[in-house]
């Protein structure tokens, strides 16, 4: 079996390991003669990968218990508008800073039903930089304060998280347990999970205890907060699959020293794609220094041709994913915590391959 480097933004490169592992028990869970996918979402046996998985997550995280974590279906998207439903009361507003295409899509979800005050957009600015503190235009009387940690497409991240009166909620989807951050200076973490903790179709809602009990009586019963944290994530049948494998990556993780030590090399990963791009004007980044992606590194070349041809190479030589999002072009190598450094290494000396060559 050869393995690819696999750079695709989401869904994404799981950690081989774990694949191997899920392979090996995907007849069989434990001697039950049944696959995960098969059993009851009732049984002890699935209740103990629920309660495994979160436990790993609280370690990972350093989750404090006044904080509620759920495994729902739908991926981030669907708590673009789950949010607003439960957390921003009737008549109330709701502060978003728009830092590009994800942040945009939650803010404009959330009008669909209330308020909104737009904090800050960067879309003068092409979605190139996160805002500095002071040019946020925050509301005293906010429900909360919506952000995303890190944008896919534009490959731009919050370096440090703004200071705010409100709850601050953030969409992790794509950088999640990528670096050591602080859970008790936000009030609700969420992440769809296909880019740091598993397949798709599966998010992870991290929700400081009391917020769920603002949702108005009229929320339907299924996407109230409140429905998901009686049952333990388990009122209706969940993914399985999905959580499953979030409790093989927890383990995972936790078994090469977690967060901190992802850190690291996450930092060593994206600097050498940028010690190339920044090695001479044959390679353009259009972010902003301070404000670089550690998860998804983007680029431009001379022509879109040229990226083409770029791509087209790349792929013959076993890297796959690189081409940039539909909505902006150019090129983008998604770097989560699954894809080794030795991936990324190769990547880089092709690029500096490739510059030798047509530069």
């Amino acid at each position: 079996m050869t393995r690819i480097h696999n750079f695709n933004a989401g869904p994404a490169a799981l950690p081989l390991e774990v694949i191997e592992q899920a392979q090996a028990e995907l007849p069989s869970l434990g001697g039950l003669g049944m696959s995960v996918m098969e059993i009851s979402h009732r049984s002890k046996e699935f209740q103990a990968i629920v309660d495994s998985a979160e436990a790993g997550l609280r370690r990972l995280m350093k989750i404090p218990e006044d904080y509620d974590i759920l495994f729902l279906q739908g991926g981030a998207s669907h708590q673009f508008a789950m949010m607003p439903m439960n957390l921003r009361r009737p008549g109330k507003s709701a502060d978003y800073v728009d830092t590009g295409s994800w942040s945009n899509k939650a803010l404009k979800e959330a009008q669909l039903t209330g308020a909104v005050n737009i904090a800050w957009s960067g879309k003068a600015d092409n979605y190139t930089r996160m805002p500095k503190q002071d040019e946020l235009k925050l509301r005293p009387d906010a429900e909360y304060v919506h952000i995303c940690s890190n944008e896919t497409i534009g490959g731009i991240r919050w370096n440090k998280f703004p200071k705010v009166e409100t709850p601050l909620f953030v969409d992790m989807s794509s950088d999640i347990l990528s670096r050591e951050i602080d859970v008790a200076q936000f009030d609700m973490i969420y992440a769809g999970a296909q880019k740091n903790l598993g397949p798709s179709g599966l998010a992870v809602i991290i929700l400081k205890k009391g917020l769920a009990d603002r949702a108005p009586e009229n929320t339907p019963v299924f996407f109230r907060y409140l429905t998901h944290i009686k049952d333990g994530s388990l009122y209706n049948t969940p993914n399985t699959w999905a959580i499953y494998l979030l409790d093989l990556i927890c383990k995972w993780l936790e078994a090469r020293g977690g967060a901190e030590a992802m850190e690291k090399i996450n930092e060593k990963k994206a600097a050498a794609l940028y010690g190339v791009i920044d090695s001479s004007g044959f390679w353009n980044s259009p972010v902003e220094i301070e404000s670089r992606s550690i998860m998804n590194v983007v680029w431009r070349l001379g022509s879109e041709d040229l990226e083409a041809q770029f791509i087209s190479e790349a792929k013959k030589a076993g890297m796959v994913g690189l081409k940039g999002h539909r909505s902006v072009g150019g090129i983008r190598a998604s770097i989560y915590n699954a894809v080794s450094l030795e991936s990324v290494e190769a990547l880089a000396g092709f690029m500096k391959e490739f510059e030798k060559k047509n530069g």
